[in-house]
């Protein structure tokens, strides 16, 4: 059975990563687009922040959603989310991020976002034959 929905949300810990590359806020910007790139999105904008003394927080802004982490340098550790719709396949977001950031491990979890009977099911307009299709403006 195939069940449409709006988007793919895929939520990643990442373990045991270099430890110097989680606390490089231009290295975390930098890897995150090559992993929205990856996955062939359209980036929009992206922002990132550095803690001090450690850590890195950031999203990129896609078309076609948005990719976030946050890293904990003194744990070896950060967590992403991957969250794309249209034909834009996360996983290969996921599996260009765990090569560059040096993880050791990861684990993961994909969740449907947006199950279009229920939206239909629970919207107060008739939203007939809609396809969503996402564009930069």
């Amino acid at each position: 059975m195939n069940v449409e929905t709006l988007g793919r949300h895929i939520l990643v810990e990442y373990y045991n990563c270099d430890e110097e590359i989680l606390r490089d806020p231009q290295l975390i910007e930098k890897y995150m687009n090559d992993a929205a790139l990856n996955a062939k999105a359209t980036i929009v904008d992206s922002v990132f922040h550095h803690f001090n003394p450690w850590g890195v927080s950031g999203a990129v802004i896609i078309a076609e959603s948005h990719l976030t982490i946050h890293t904990w340098p003194e744990y070896g550790y950060a967590a992403a989310d991957f969250f794309t719709c249209g034909d834009i396949d996360p996983w290969k977001s996921f599996e260009l991020l765990e090569e560059l950031l040096c993880a050791e491990r990861s684990e993961s979890t994909e969740i449907p976002r947006g199950l279009v009977s229920k939206i239909k099911k629970h919207s107060k307009k008739d939203l007939g034959n809609i396809t969503h299709k996402p564009e930069a403006i």
